[in-house]
């Protein structure tokens, strides 16, 4: 059975490992707000409820709200998970169709707040949200302070590499343990959201091989030929073989990024030298390659490179705060590993609890 290792990826500031910091201390020390693509329209059926949670899981606010609203869990809709041990501000949506509607400030307690009451036409669904807005307090921060002013502004100004967080793989990495034995040993997961969840850590942990190798090279921030590039602030993807310098203007201005592979059926997009770095990384999980490709799903990029927005930084007596906006589908655990070796104060005390359990 393979060993996972998420610390060995590697980190474009190596002075980020003689700094050491916690997250987390409190909840109050990781604040998240979410930031939706559109206005909720004002009317329609659902009832759209902006909350302000404190060390709750969303899951099971969502089994909370149903309950409480009288309607089934089908009829709650949101777009993303967020941190239970944090301060997170989301939005939620109730299909109230068929029922009265409750005094939602009932719904409120001490870790509950809601803070917008408005409608809309269609449900909240997962994943429909341009990103999220964090506010993070380090605290116990050790390290040189100059050094840590130097990793922050190399931050600021050149990015970090795009990683799929730690907390995509599970609890000391569980996750990618339950799909070795069901892509090894034919223990096929019970569970539809089990399975989603097991092909998402499958494909990320390979992505993140490939952009560690990138690291190593240094060029994961580089045009490499055959690369696939993708638009900032998009989906959209093209191959360029020119290696000009518009392409390298575009480059340093963050107008587009190199991509890495989530992989599926058929043949790598990259091509040249790109393509050779990722099979060569690929070689030795040939076992998940083909059962990824028997599960149907579809070759993909992503871009490997992230610039964090509005990206600050204060120091206080007792903390250095450090506050950015990521796009969706970006972790704030990959900026702070291009900072310091993170201990996450939550995990001292507790151990994680599944999605049905609040806290």
């Amino acid at each position: 059975m393979s060993s996972f290792d998420f610390a060995a990826l590697a980190r474009v500031n190596t002075a980020a490992l003689n700094h050491r910091c916690l997250i987390r201390q409190t909840p109050e020390d990781f604040r998240v707000e979410e930031q939706l693509p559109f206005e909720p329209a004002g009317q329609g059926p659902h009832v759209m409820l902006q909350i302000t949670k404190t060390d709750t899981n969303t899951d099971w606010l969502a089994k909370q709200l149903a309950q409480f609203a009288g309607v089934e869990e089908v009829a709650i809709g949101y777009a993303g998970l967020k941190d239970r041990h944090a301060v997170t501000t989301q939005w939620l949506s109730v299909n109230t169709e068929g029922v009265t509607e409750p005094d939602w400030s009932a719904f409120e307690s001490d870790l509950i707040t809601i803070n917008q009451i408005t409608r809309h036409n269609k449900k909240l669904k997962r994943g429909v949200l341009s990103g999220n807005r964090f506010t993070l307090n380090l605290t116990v921060v050790e390290g040189d302070k100059q050094s840590w002013e130097s990793a922050l502004s190399q931050v600021q100004k050149d990015g970090v590499p795009n990683y799929f967080g730690e907390q995509r793989f599970g609890h000391q990495m569980n996750n990618l343990q339950a799909v070795e034995q069901w892509f090894q040993q034919g223990r096929k997961p019970k569970s539809r959201t089990k399975k989603g969840l097991y092909l998402s850590a499958a494909r990320s942990w390979l992505f993140n091989l490939i952009v560690s190798e990138r690291v190593k090279n240094s060029n994961w921030n580089q045009w490499l030929k055959g690369d696939v590039m993708q638009l900032n602030g998009s989906h959209s993807c093209f191959q360029s073989d020119n290696d000009d310098m518009q392409l390298h203007d575009r480059l340093a201005h963050f107008d587009i990024h190199p991509t890495g592979p989530l992989v599926g059926q058929g043949d790598l997009l990259s091509q040249d030298d790109c393509q050779q770095l990722e099979t060569t990384i690929l070689a030795d999980w040939q076992d998940w390659l083909q059962a990824l490709s028997r599960q149907g799903l579809k070759q993909e990029r992503r871009a490997i490179r992230l610039l964090p927005s509005d990206f600050n930084w204060q120091w206080f007596d007792t903390h250095l705060q450090v506050s950015f906006f990521l796009p969706a589908g970006c972790f704030a655990t990959s900026v702070l590993r291009e900072l310091a070796i993170i201990e996450d104060g939550s995990e001292r005390f507790s151990q994680p609890l599944s999605p049905s359990q609040q806290k």
